[in-house]
């Protein structure tokens, strides 16, 4: 009796296209569950914890380039998959490089950190280190200069919705952030607070490299936003010096940064009314708002609080953080230090950073989101 092959259907398991339709599906189905495809951007290891195998390459070959195989050989590391991401968190933070394909080796960041030449190599390599992460050195820069919400889960929530981190990875990835922040000494306590230091600045940098690497970041920040040359940014601030000279000096600069246009009560709104009219007026036009809180100027507040009425995201800005109401410290709010040689710089950067954030994310800038 002959036996008759039966040929597997267009979407069968056994064909190819069955094969290939499987495997969508299979795809689609972990998309659905929230299940994470693809490689992890971020590094799956805090810094200090990646230095085992450049330290056994150091040690062990003289630094020379090997396989990944040879290094964790090097650094008496058994191979394993963990093995292997352990070697792309190294490679995330700049600690290994690839001089060629499957070929490792520990960079002058890796060196300074295990073999410091002087007092700052050490710190100073970490942090560049840190700030060269994916993701990691994102949200850093994100909560630069401010503090650290209180509640991990406002971190979280902005790790998802602000970096697309997995719901599910979300534990792990914040967990490896902050161990980096604390390595790298970019967290001070301010009031019992963790504040995250401005390092995006330093005395050794050339001039330029620090306005490029905002811009970047900017351009980074603004994706997706659409902001029209009508669009204003109200500046709620005293008119009186030192801090009236700075809507000049840092606001008009980062509010153009940004791409909106500034407007001031006393020098931008005219016709005749009561001022209280035409700041009503001015807040109300305004696609977001910037108030500077330093000195509790009442004028300040009571806009501030007219602001918060007609639900506009606000970019909070102070030199100190007790001038900054009680009920408000929980949203978003930049600090500054004007002892900081690079305070007008780093303060402008930020400033139009958060000005695209709020416009973004306006939930992170409204005090009292509409229902």
């Amino acid at each position: 009796m002959a036996t008759k092959t039966v040929e597997p259907s267009p979407g069968s398991a056994g064909s190819t296209t069955g094969r290939r339709n499987a495997s969508k599906r299979k795809k689609k189905a972990n998309n659905a569950s929230g299940k994470h495809a693809g490689p992890i951007a971020y590094p799956k290891h805090p810094i200090l914890k990646c230095l085992r195998i450049p330290q056994g390459v150091l040690e062990n070959n003289a630094g020379k380039e090997c396989t990944d195989r040879e290094a964790a050989k090097f650094a008496a590391v058994g191979w394993t998959g963990q093995t292997a991401v352990e070697i792309s968190s190294a490679l995330k933070y700049g600690l290994l490089s690839r001089p060629a394909p499957g070929k490792v080796e520990p960079t002058g960041v890796a060196r300074r950190i295990l073999v410091p030449q002087k007092p700052t190599d050490k710190i100073e390599a970490i942090r560049e280190g840190v700030l060269k992460a994916p993701i990691i050195s994102d949200l850093y820069k994100h909560y630069r200069g401010e503090n650290l919400p209180e509640e991990t889960s406002f971190l979280a929530n902005t790790a998802t919705q602000s970096f697309n981190i997995p719901v599910e990875r979300v534990d792990e990835f914040i967990e490896v952030f902050l161990e980096d922040l604390e390595s790298a000494k970019l967290l001070e306590d301010v009031g019992g607070k963790k504040r995250v230091l401005d390092i995006t600045h330093m005395p050794s940098e050339a001039p330029g490299v620090v306005g490029k690497t905002a811009d970047d970041h900017l351009k980074k920040v603004s994706k997706g936003v659409t902001v029209e040359s009508t669009d204003t940014c109200f500046v709620m601030m005293p008119f009186a010096d030192p801090i009236g000279g700075y809507y000049a000096l840092i606001y008009e600069p980062a509010i153009k940064k940004a791409g909106l246009t500034a407007v001031r009560a006393d020098t931008d709104i005219f016709g005749t009314g009561k001022i209280i009219d035409q700041i009503w007026a001015g807040l109300r036009r305004a696609k977001v708002l910037v108030a500077e809180l330093s000195g509790r100027n009442p004028n300040v507040l009571y806009e501030l609080g007219l602001a918060h009425a007609l639900h506009k995201p606000v970019v909070l800005i102070s030199s100190n953080e007790p001038d900054v109401p009680f009920d408000v410290r929980h949203v978003r709010v930049i600090y500054y230090d004007v002892n900081d040689p690079f305070w007008g710089e780093k303060l402008i950067a930020k400033v139009a950073e958060n000005i695209v954030s709020a416009i973004k994310n306006p939930n992170e800038a409204v005090q009292f989101p509409k229902e």
